[in-house]
């Protein structure tokens, strides 16, 4: 067993981490203006793209960064730190596009988008169908040139810049769903809605309408049917990123909070002196410690392969894990401020509100719960409770 970064690592945590500094210059904007204004953006994209970590996910004669799960948990961590949500301004291809686009698509949508110069916006969610996409109402009429698709989408990830989405959709007559890549501009593409939430996000989620979208036959992405599983592919990766964010959105917060404590003096002493602060910095030090372990050695795990449906209900452990801890010792944070905790200018406040939806996105904790709960039911506890290749000693009972 190996428990130390080696020096690619520590290299690799080092340049994230002063990316990170880079784009922390652009929180106060985003916060104020609840969003990025257009020459931000613009500058933001040209230091992603010198720090070479934009497609980190693709592979190097793709032109991305080609790293492995484990080399991008890490540096994913560094970007946590970031509140507004300015961790997605580090690009990435969805893992559906990567794995599953045929070569015309890739040189039209995931070429570009690896330089930058395109983005995909994931429509999935709708107004009837979030954690349950059995309720999807989204239909692909097949028509002489292709389908026709018609729908209502909300939440659009990075809907405010994409110039193409993933549209997932149910193929009539048989409803079998299916991943189609729709161009924004596209006849019959309407944006309904800009929400505002609690957050404001370096970046927008809005609410797009589809209707008889003309698309053609290679506009599918994958085998028609395969909708859900390209689904799953993507919420796996995402879900595995959103848990390293939260161990350093957490981080960072406890940061914050360890200095104020360190320094503030309330009943003649500094507070970090008081011992129910010492509760809550080193409750924070356990939270932050223990999902920084797991979710390293969850991505060493995805490294080294394995049965899918198993790795699938640990990338729910550690999203249930690491985004529950990231909101208790964010809270935990604000309260030792104080007052001056509650405050928009202050950074804890900023992932205090910022983590809240880590916990609903990408699968609800109550959903993540209940495919954990489904893989112990179906092949027991070993595979989620001991390190991979270690048999479950016989005294706590075999695998039904």
């Amino acid at each position: 067993m190996e428990f130390s970064y080696s020096a690619d690592l520590v290299g690799l945590k080092a340049r994230a981490r002063e990316l990170a500094k880079k784009l922390t210059a652009y929180e106060d904007e985003s916060e104020r203006e609840g969003g990025l204004l257009p020459s931000s953006r613009e500058e933001i994209k040209r230091i992603v793209l010198d720090s070479g970590f934009n497609a980190m996910n693709a592979p190097v004669a793709w032109g991305g960064a080609g790293l492995s799960w484990i080399q991008q948990v890490v540096v994913e961590e560094e970007f946590g730190r970031l509140t507004n949500g300015l961790w997605a301004a580090v690009w990435r291809p969805t893992a559906a596009a990567l794995t599953r686009s045929t070569p015309e698509q890739r040189e039209r949508y995931v070429l570009p988008e690896i330089r930058g110069e395109r983005f995909g916006g994931r429509a999935i969610t709708e107004p009837e169908a979030g954690s349950d996409l059995r309720r999807l109402a989204t239909t692909a009429v097949r028509s002489g040139r292709g389908y026709r698709i018609t729908g209502e989408k909300w939440f659009v990830t990075l809907g405010d810049i994409a110039d193409y989405f993933l549209v997932l959709a149910l193929v009539q007559p048989d409803n079998a769903p299916t991943m189609f890549l729709v161009d924004r501009d596209a006849p019959g593409v309407e944006l309904l809605d800009m929400p505002h939430y609690t957050h404001n996000f370096a970046y927008a989620h809005p609410n797009f309408s589809f209707t008889d979208v003309e698309v053609g036959e290679d506009a599918v992405l994958g085998e028609v049917g395969e909708g859900f599983r390209l689904t799953q592919e993507t919420f796996f990766e995402e879900r595995v990123l959103v848990a390293a964010h939260a161990v350093g959105a957490a981080e960072r917060a406890l940061s914050h909070a360890t200095d104020w404590a360190r320094e503030r003096e309330q009943g003649g002493d500094r507070i970090i002196r008081h011992q129910l602060i010492q509760a809550m910095l080193a409750d924070s030090v356990i939270d932050i410690a223990v999902n920084r372990t797991f979710v390293h050695q969850l991505a060493w795990d995805i490294d080294q392969g394995g049965d899918p449906r198993t790795l699938n209900a640990k990338v729910a452990m550690a999203k249930i894990s690491a985004t529950e801890a990231a909101g208790r010792v964010a809270d935990r944070a604000v309260q030792i401020f104080g007052g001056r905790g509650y405050l928009r200018s202050n950074p804890v406040e900023r992932v205090y509100r910022d983590v809240r939806v880590d916990r609903i996105w990408m699968g609800t904790s109550e959903i993540q719960r209940i495919m954990v709960a489904n893989e112990i039911d179906k092949r027991g506890l070993s595979g989620l409770v001991h390190f991979s290749g270690a048999a479950e000693p016989a005294s706590m009972g075999a695998d039904r």
